[in-house]
């Protein structure tokens, strides 16, 4: 192999091999070292495309397979310095994904600063404990220009695997921050938060969503908790549905209420042929939601709270 060649790793005892599991295999382990284990190349496109410029991952891993394809060979060669190819049997250990394509990096874990006044638009995720749901809902985020995004103590960890592989790469346009408990929420606030209600009095298609937003998503079977449900502040708007199912994933639920938003405020931003000439048509008049005495508000969408019965 030649002298500028990667190294080629083939024991389970190697050091660095070593390393790469742990991290993989703990969230501990990745927040003690502050870093963030992307797989495939789409992640690391869209981490390069954020932060990359002169930066570079701290580790690029490859399986000995990997060399096979073209995309694999390219970021290997443009990050020749941090590149380590494994054994496929090692690299299969490591990778959350089987059979996967066979690339793996170690990046900084990205830090985001959050401001002393919330007045603009953001969603906070209250528990929400499924990745592939809090994965989903930043996509959808990133998607609609929502581009801060709160998480609560117990709501699963945005930078692990399962999260960064149900976003596709949207983490990299996002502010996100994470162990934000309720109390220090509510202090900073200044945006219109808005949470849905099977008993509320408009549904989110009759609400006027263009005002600055704070959407509050809840925990999959307890929505959200007191503190919240209670908050006077809080709007409250029904999605509609049939009697089919009983409620709404909170993933689809929270996608709904992003793009109705986006929709009334006419698109801006959009990169396809939309219309960008303010209000949709069919936006309702500036009035502020009316919300309800009802003790059921959820944004978490549990079973029978997140949508309105008819009949």
């Amino acid at each position: 192999m030649a002298e500028d060649a990667p190294r080629v790793v083939a024991s389970a005892s190697n050091a660095c091999f070593r390393r790469l599991l742990a991290l993989a295999g703990s969230s501990r382990e990745r927040q003690r070292a502050g870093v963030v284990v992307l797989e495939g190349a789409h992640l690391l496109q869209a981490w390069a495309q954020r932060f990359g410029g002169d930066s570079a991952p701290l580790d690029v891993y490859a399986a000995r397979r990997g060399l096979h394809d073209p995309e694999v060979c390219s970021w290997i060669a443009r990050y020749r310095a941090q590149a380590t190819v494994l054994d496929d049997r090692l690299f299969d250990r490591a990778s959350g994904v089987e059979h996967g394509a066979g690339l793996l990096a170690i990046v900084p874990l990205p830090e985001a600063t959050l401001p002393e006044r919330l007045d603009e638009d953001a969603v906070y995720l209250d528990r929400v404990q499924d990745p592939g749901n809090v994965g989903s809902v930043l996509r959808s985020c990133a998607a609609v220009g929502m581009r801060r995004v709160l998480c609560a103590p117990g709501t699963a960890s945005c930078w692990s695997p399962k999260v960064l592989r149900a976003a596709m790469g949207a983490h990299f346009g996002l502010a996100i921050h994470e162990g934000i408990d309720v109390a220090e929420l509510q202090a900073r606030c200044e945006a219109a938060p808005i949470a849905t209600d099977a008993a509320a009095a408009r549904s989110l298609y009759e609400s006027d969503l263009r005002p600055t937003t704070l959407w509050l998503l809840g925990n999959e079977g307890q929505g959200l908790v007191p503190a919240l449900k209670g908050w006077k502040r809080v709007h409250r708007v029904s999605i509609p549905q049939t009697e089919a199912v009983e409620s709404l994933n909170v993933g689809v639920a929270a996608a709904l209420c992003l793009y109705e938003q986006w929709r009334q405020r006419g698109f801006p931003g959009s990169a396809g042929s939309v219309s960008r000439r303010g209000p949709a048509r069919g936006a309702p008049s500036r009035r502020s939601p009316r919300s309800t005495s009802s003790s059921t508000t959820t944004s978490g969408f549990p079973r029978g709270a997140s949508a309105p019965r008819r009949g």
